[in-house]
């Protein structure tokens, strides 16, 4: 009977087109050539002896009975999927591999990591360090953080907290300027930047209602945590995201000189994942631990 199946990369190559209408992107998701999946799906029309796709100028559609069968594929893959992940977990430990970026990582996510273990120790949990976009479609992680617009290609993502940003520096610094009575005091400092980061000192400035101030000056940083680690060693003011500076300030590493003017930042925190998994044992974990530890820290 299963001889009559088709190959079961041809459908692995339809599923991917008919969910993403292009075979290019199916392509990407796969890691082959498009020449290849054009070869799959020409192969599986041929095998079942139906149209799958209407090749139109700029795009392709599927046609009624591809449509019907990729929901019939899509199922049975994604059904095969779960059943393999259910043996790989024979044991009761299954693995949580999560992506994030250095800075939440390292000021954010690995300090509350032990929380999530104590509360599902049925995870074996790997963090993944990287500020690259990883792609969630190979199957080597589970689940990423990402911080950016929200918006990202061949995945689902769900805003877990958007973010401000106001200065911080390490109390013995505020006690060396004066206490920084004013915004405008803040033209004698030493301001710290964190690179690439949008929600600027200029920005912010602007905000507080300070004119003719030279916003530039100061060392840069790649990371946020780099700046951040430099305003605790008393090296100066960063402009702190909210997300990474939170514990910080609560354990008296940092103050808030102006807690009161905050630049809400174009990015926030999302929670990404392969497209169909939302429901899946393992996001819903994360996403429910997440939830609890962000209205435990008052962010959302």
């Amino acid at each position: 009977m299963f001889d009559r199946l088709p190959p079961l990369q041809t459908l692995r190559a339809f599923e991917a087109t008919g969910r993403l209408l292009s075979m290019t992107l199916a392509a990407e998701e796969l890691h082959v050539t498009h020449g290849a999946v054009s070869r799959h799906i020409k192969t599986l029309e041929s095998y079942l002896g139906v149209v799958l796709f209407r090749r139109l100028t700029r795009r392709i559609v599927l046609t009624e009975a591809g449509a019907e069968f990729h929901a019939s594929v899509a199922r049975l893959l994604g059904e095969l999927t779960r059943e393999a992940e259910r043996l790989r977990t024979q044991d009761g430990v299954s693995r949580l591999k999560i992506s994030t970026s250095v800075s939440f990582a390292s000021k954010w996510l690995a300090p509350r990591l032990h929380r999530l273990k104590a509360k599902h120790p049925e995870l074996d949990i790997h963090l993944d360090v990287t500020d690259i976009n990883v792609d969630l479609n190979d199957g080597q992680v589970d689940v990423a953080i990402r911080y950016g617009s929200g918006r990202y290609r061949n995945v689902v993502a769900e805003r877990i907290l958007d973010e401000t940003v106001t200065p911080v520096c390490s109390p013995a610094y505020l006690a060396a300027a004066g206490g920084l009575p004013t915004p405008e005091s803040l033209v004698s400092c030493t301001l710290l930047h964190e690179d690439r980061m949008l929600a600027n000192w200029e920005q912010w400035f602007a905000l507080a209602g300070v004119d003719r101030f030279s916003s530039g000056r100061g060392p840069a940083y790649s990371h946020g945590s780099m700046a951040i680690e430099a305003a605790i060693r008393d090296e100066g003011v960063v402009l702190g995201r909210s997300a990474l500076v939170a514990d910080d300030i609560a354990a008296g590493r940092l103050v808030a000189p102006f807690p009161n003017v905050k630049l809400k930042a174009e990015r926030g925190y999302d929670l990404v994942y392969r497209t169909g998994n939302r429901d899946h044992p393992k996001v819903r974990v994360l996403r429910d631990w997440l939830v609890d530890e962000l209205r435990a820290a008052g962010a959302n």
